[in-house]
């Protein structure tokens, strides 16, 4: 008998870890999908990261925030212990936006938007050309200028942030400006606060990101489209030397929400994605597309946003609603050694990051860095898209669900809630909702899963939290949270 017993509590225990070694198997890890590496930055040297622009022959240009920029020669290689760096430039103004462009390196700073060369081949970049300095500084900490890549027609695009984020101190703060190759600038939109990025999404149309304060109850990505106003009314006294923009938006309403204020301005465009402050981030950076056809992952064509405050980068996915863009937010990417500022992706897949913790501290505790990150040869388990239907979402996955578990209406959570739109600093989470899934339907390839809710609401952050959904192999997600931001409801 004894030997029985002996032979079952083994049989248990080899059973227990079996099921043991089963879960840490399926439980994700980011090392199990993507690949961060550090890249050697020069001995001795402070590089603040605030811009980054890939180059021919696989040499990359750094922007520092003290005004220098370097050239790295090895970051795509396997190897990084062979990266060099030199530095060609040291006269500009703090560059938050660089890219390259016909033997030209094109830099955005706090003053102006200009171009340096190596005309004489010698590996210093010597030659500077302005091409517009049409906005005011006043030499405030926060008047930062971010710029773009160009359009199909070679216009760049500049968000200018306001004088202690708060004022508009001097000419064009608030505001997004237009600069045409010629350099002919004008105003293409208000409302700005304090920016953090700009960038295109795969249709080409150009977004930023705005940072929670004055007039935003949380941080945002926003579309800057032209003639609009994003939401900050501190920059609108300019409306008088912006003939172009047509008459001045009405004064928004202290204390009230953005769904009713973009119903009474018709120039108001409301945030494409509100990203919870602390849940998902709460410094919101670059914006750059996923155009790698697979390369990086299974998101092609989505919004990779960088995150300062906690050292990650986000996922967006975005659709247009009666015309208005909204969508989703997910965690992606963790524990980068700084504050995100800068991003690019190069055409290979090779995701390059720069950093900085200066004047507004971060996750990551390294003063400043350089990083990369690869992909994998493996696919998370992740929601893919989620759209609004008539009644509630539809998401789909990157795998085959277990319809089991993905059918159960029980193992879907919903919060919704909005905030106060305020000329105060930021908002608590207000007018709390927590609608119910109904049905949840999964299609016949199990590649997809539509939810019932019982309420939907204008203007609200959707949360929705999956529960033990897994993959036809077992896999559980990734990251089962995902925040949609709801500025329009499907009426078809």
């Amino acid at each position: 008998m004894d030997k029985i017993i002996a032979n079952a509590l083994k049989t248990i225990a080899s059973l227990s870890l079996s099921s043991t070694i089963a879960l840490a198997q399926n439980k994700p890890t980011q090392s199990d999908f993507y690949n961060r590496e550090i890249i050697p930055l020069p001995k001795g040297e402070i590089m603040e990261i605030g811009s980054i622009a890939l180059m021919p022959n696989k040499k990359i240009a750094v922007g520092t925030r003290r005004g220098e920029i370097w050239i790295c020669s090895g970051a795509y290689e396997t190897d990084l212990t062979n990266v060099t760096w030199k530095k060609v430039y040291h006269a500009a103004h703090e560059p938050l936006g660089m890219f390259f462009k016909d033997d030209w390196l094109y830099l955005s700073d706090r003053s102006a938007f200009g171009r340096i060369a190596d005309k004489d081949q010698d590996g210093n970049f010597e030659t500077y050309e302005m091409i517009s300095n049409d906005w005011g500084m006043t030499g405030d900490y926060h008047e930062y200028v971010f710029g773009s890549t160009p359009d199909k027609e070679g216009n760049i695009y500049t968000v200018n942030c306001l004088t202690g984020s708060f004022n508009p101190n001097a000419q064009w703060r608030g505001w997004g400006m237009k600069i045409a190759p010629d350099g002919t600038t004008t105003p293409f939109a208000s409302g700005v606060r304090s920016p953090g990025g700009i960038g295109y999404n795969n249709k080409g149309d150009i977004f930023y990101t705005d940072n929670q304060g004055m007039w935003n109850g949380t941080s945002c990505l926003k579309h800057l489209k032209q003639g609009s106003f994003t939401g900050n009314p501190a920059g609108n006294i300019f409306y008088k030397d912006a003939p172009n923009m047509g008459k001045q938006p009405l004064e928004p309403k202290d204390k009230s929400r953005i769904a009713t204020q973009a119903e009474r301005i018709p120039e108001f465009v409301p945030p494409a994605v509100q990203i919870p402050h602390g849940k998902v981030g709460q410094s919101p950076t670059a914006i750059i597309t996923d155009h790698t056809n697979g390369k990086f992952g299974p998101f092609q064509n989505q919004l990779l946003i960088g995150e300062q405050t906690h050292s990650q980068v986000q996922r967006v996915y975005l659709e247009q609603v009666n015309g208005v863009y909204q969508g989703a937010v997910w965690k992606m990417l963790d524990g980068f050694s700084c504050g995100i500022v800068p991003m690019r992706l190069s055409d290979d897949g090779t995701l390059f990051v720069g950093g900085t913790r200066r004047g507004w501290g971060s996750r990551g505790d390294k003063t400043f860095s350089f990083e990369r990150v690869k992909a994998t040869n493996k696919i998370p388990f992740e929601m893919k898209t989620i759209n609004l239907t008539k009644n509630g979402f539809k998401i789909t996955f990157t795998k085959p669900l277990d319809p089991k578990p993905a059918s159960n209406p029980n193992n879907y959570k919903c919060a919704a809630w909005t905030y106060i739109y305020q000329k105060s600093y930021g908002s608590p989470e207000v007018d709390k909702l927590n609608p119910k899934v109904t049905t949840a339907t999964v299609s016949k390839d199990n590649m997809s899963v539509t939810l019932t809710l019982d309420k939907l609401t204008k203007g609200h952050v959707h949360h929705l939290y999956l529960s033990n959904i897994k993959s036809s192999q077992g896999s559980s997600l990734w990251h089962p949270d995902v925040y949609y931001t709801l500025n329009q409801l499907v009426t078809k």
